[in-house]
This record gives structure tokens, sequence and C-alpha cells, in this order.
């Protein structure tokens, strides 16, 4: 049975209709919507430095200290 079957079929009331598809599009949104990238560990076997040389997390991912800033703009590459 389709989610509009059972809307017709008045198994579930409109508003709790409603309430599905809402969070339906909030999940397909959440999912196709653009992320900002994190660390990449292969930059860490590139340059043989910890993720924390370039981000403010240990583990890598997150805003970038000036050392990852310079990284980044030289193209990825340790000058």
């Amino acid at each position: 049975m389709t989610a509009q079957q059972v809307c017709n079929h008045r198994i579930l009331s409109a508003s709790a209709c409603a309430l599905g598809l809402a969070a339906l599009v909030g999940a397909a949104i959440l999912v196709a919507t653009p992320r900002e990238a994190s660390a990449k560990p292969e930059f860490a076997a590139q340059t043989g430095m910890p993720c924390g040389q370039c981000h403010s997390n240990p583990a890598g991912g997150g805003k970038l200290k000036a050392f990852g800033e310079k990284f980044k703009a030289n193209g990825n590459k340790v000058k």
C-alpha cells in the first residue's frame, strides 16, 4: 500500500501524512545537500604529518590552523 493509499483510506490523519511527508523531504534535503570537505587522510600520508598539524581538531577536520591555511593555499603541498 502506498503512502497516498494510506492517507486516502484514512488509516492516518491528514496531519500525520503531512508530517511524514515533511520528514521525508527534510531527510532528502539533508542527504543531498553538499557539505564542507573534512580532513583527508591522504594528505597526512603524503606529508608524513598528523592531521592536527593543519587542523584545530587533532583527529582532523574542522577549522584549519595557520599552517593548514598555507598548505591549502599552496595547492595542498608543503613547501
